[in-house]
Order: C-alpha cells, then structure tokens, then sequence
C-alpha cells in the first residue's frame, strides 16, 4: 500500500474518534516542522534523529529551507534545475479539482513530489543519504503546499505577479505570504510554533474523493484558500485590515501542515 493510501485510512481512523474542535519562508518552514516533530512516534523520531545525526542536524527545523537553500550552492545545481518545480501546482481552474494529467504532467508537482519523495523515504533497502534527502524534500514540500499560493489557479504565476504595497514598500502577494504575513505576528520560529500548538490539536477536513491521495486534497484545500473573496487585497494594498482577516488563515494552514507532516513520518518511518 503506498504511503498516500496508507495516510488516507490512518486519517479516516483517526477522524472517527477525534473531539470536534477546528511556501513559506524560512519562519513558516521552521513553525512547521517543529509541530511536526513535537508529534512524532516513538519509532518515527528515533529514525530521524538517526538520518539527521548524517549531517550532525538534530532536529526537522535545521532542514526545513534545505529544498529552497540548494538554489544558491554551486554544487547543488542540477539538483536545484530537476526539483524547482516541484514546490508548486498550479491548478487551471477556481474549481481547484486535481486532475494529474493535466495539473501535474509527468509527475511534475508538489503533490506528486510528496509521494514520490515519502516512499523513498519508507524504503529502507535505499541508503541512508538517499533517504536522509527524501526526508528534507517531505518536510519541504508539505509546507509549500499549504501556502496557498504554492497551489493557487491564477495566471499570476503564485501571485509572484500581483504586485502589492505594504508598509509603503512594494512587494508581491506571494512574498507577504511566504514571509511578511507571519513577520507581522514574530520572527521566533520556535516561540511562534509554542503558541500554535499550545492551541491543541487541529481538526482537519474529512478526506474526500479521491480517498487515495490526501497529498491531492491538501492542494485543493490550499487552492480554494486562493478563491475567498479578500484573499487578493483590493486595491493591491495590504494594511491591518487585511493582516487581521488573513493571518488566523495562515496560521491554520501551519497547524495543518505541521499535523499532517507528522502523520507522513509516523506512517513512512513506522517499520
């Protein structure tokens, strides 16, 4: 059974007992990993603190920024060339209904990279080094695509096209919710991800078809995020008005994917 399959049943058990209760920059990649790694199994974190002791790291947060960090190591390049597209999807219609050969040619996309990148990361007969990189790609991409705009359906390429003024500076929307949004609250990765989990445990949308890939419908999720009305400002500004309706959002979509990592590992690393 592949690993989105697995993840699928996992979360359908989970949501039967559950209590009902409701790409980031450096900042959010940390905020999500460290939720991730303060809810791993027993057996998940022991097999990651063995791959991260490869690199004398000792935690998720240390390689959270890897995926995007190799862009500027000249001995990573080709590297960087074969995966920079796979932070992303970008859906074609509002309706944010994934559809892979369309969504995702050849396996090119986000959704398709966390699978790919989290059986890798299962297989223990692959060496520890491939599979110490497969770790840092999952941890990485399940962050991306809970920024909304790593899955957004508009010709605006993320909203890296939609120019913006905050703070009197210009700027682009995907930039303020990569990082400037999350900077209007702290700068304290772990601080910040203290007090989301102090929250206690998120409450995530039941699965929905196709039950067999949840990495898909945490995309959707992020790509109707994009369609609220208010999400693009009007009048391309962002003020407190627009901090205040649309950080509580980012917020959940950390909470979510710091969860949802951390169910990932716990069923890749359960064996």
């Amino acid at each position: 059974m592949t690993i989105h399959r697995r993840l699928a049943v996992a979360v359908l058990a989970f949501l039967g007992v559950a209590p009902l209760a409701q790409a980031w920059g450096p900042l959010g990649h940390s905020v999500v990993a460290e939720l991730a790694q303060r809810h791993l199994s027993p057996a998940a974190k022991a097999e990651v603190e063995h791959l991260l002791s490869l690199e004398n790291k000792t935690s998720l947060a240390d390689v959270s920024s890897w995926a995007d960090e190799i862009r500027n190591d000249a001995n990573q390049q080709d590297l960087w060339k074969n995966t920079r597209g796979l932070h992303y999807i970008n859906f074609t219609s509002e309706k944010c209904n994934y559809v892979p050969p369309r969504d995702c040619p050849d396996g090119h996309c986000v959704v398709a990279a966390i699978d790919h990148y989290a059986e890798i990361l299962a297989d223990k007969k692959q060496s520890d080094a491939t599979r110490l990189e497969a770790l840092k790609f999952v941890v990485h991409f399940i962050g991306d695509e809970h920024q909304p705009l790593h899955a957004g359906y508009r010709d605006d390429k993320g909203g890296n096209d939609y120019q913006v003024q905050m703070n009197g500076k210009g700027s682009n929307l995907h930039r303020v919710w990569d990082s400037s949004l999350l900077l209007t609250h702290s700068n304290d990765w772990k601080a910040y991800a203290d007090e989301l989990d102090k929250r206690g445990m998120v409450t995530l949308p039941p699965t929905i078809a196709p039950f067999d890939n949840s990495f898909a419908q945490w995309a959707e999720e992020s790509c109707r995020a994009t369609a609220q009305p208010g999400f693009y400002p009007k009048g391309h500004k962002i003020d407190d008005a627009y901090v205040k309706a649309e950080l509580p959002l980012a917020e959940e979509r950390l909470r979510d994917a710091g969860r949802r990592l951390a169910e990932v590992l716990n069923i890749a690393l359960s064996n």
